[in-house]
């Protein structure tokens, strides 16, 4: 694989994500032993060439010799294209670079809820996205849309309930973000939403787990117990999950609470 050389990508630490991709680079060769670097590590001269505000909403990749940046999606196709050039070639076709564009727009500004993590706050400099509502609302609709076809086909495996209904899960699922967001009046605005995000990314990983059985039960069936137990034991995750996320947002924890209330309350509405 060809190696990039004198390229050095600026990721952010406190990302799992970005972390694990620009490892990868280095690893498999696309980038050399020094292909990336922490934004927070950024020196004083690098830092009068490097849009700071830029670098902590798109991935920043630096050509050292040069002294110049690449920003976002272009320094992931500068990287990736160098080993594949086919792959640059296609990304350059206009429709496609702009699909690919907005595509890495929403993964970026909905990072810091996709994965979060704690920060380090002893950094000078903190490698933090713009808060881009657009970007944050068009994530709570995805994570919205997919938890509510997971839940309807999930539901109907389950003989003791009520025929479900796609109406009926969606309004399940954004009554949890209204009655958890109710116990958050006393915050801002951007509180809440940022909270919201992380409740539908733990809604959309629950979503995840359950998806196996309902792609299994299109090929055997399977038996009740073991679609009950699933269910059960992908409650007790999303609930561990959630605990570590509003530890991470500093809130109160008596959200985990509840989000544990919403979900009774919506079993016996359910039921009756």
């Amino acid at each position: 694989m060809k190696t990039l050389a004198n390229q050095t990508l600026l990721y952010d630490e406190d990302c799992p994500l970005c972390s694990l991709y620009t490892n990868g680079f280095v690893k498999s060769g696309m980038l050399d032993e020094n292909g990336r670097k922490s934004y927070c590590q950024l020196s004083a001269e690098e830092e009068d060439f490097v849009d700071l505000k830029r670098a902590a909403n798109e991935i920043a990749l630096i050509d050292t010799a040069a002294k110049t940046v690449t920003y976002g999606i272009d320094s992931l196709i500068k990287v990736i294209g160098f080993s594949f050039p086919w792959i640059e070639k296609i990304a350059a076709v206009k429709p496609v670079h702009l699909i690919l564009k907005k595509l890495y727009s929403f993964v970026s500004y909905n990072r810091k809820v996709i994965i979060p993590a704690n920060t380090k706050e002893g950094n000078k400099l903190q490698c933090i996205p713009d808060f881009n509502y657009k970007y944050r609302f068009l994530f709570i609709g995805f994570a919205l849309t997919i938890t509510t076809f997971v839940l309807f086909g999930y539901s109907n495996l389950i003989p003791n309930l009520p025929k479900s209904s796609i109406l009926r899960e969606a309004v399940l699922a954004f009554g949890q973000i209204v009655f958890q967001s109710l116990f958050l009046l006393k915050f801002d605005k951007k509180t809440i939403v940022n909270y919201a995000g992380n409740l539908m990314t733990v809604s959309l990983m629950g979503s995840l787990i359950l998806l196996p059985i309902l792609i299994l039960n299109q090929f055997v069936n399977i038996p009740e117990t073991l679609i009950l137990g699933w269910f059960g034991g992908t409650v007790f995750i999303m609930f561990a999950e959630h605990f570590r996320r509003i530890k991470i947002l500093k809130l109160p924890f008596y959200l985990s609470y509840t989000w544990i209330l919403y979900r009774i309350l919506a079993l016996l509405l359910i039921l009756n």
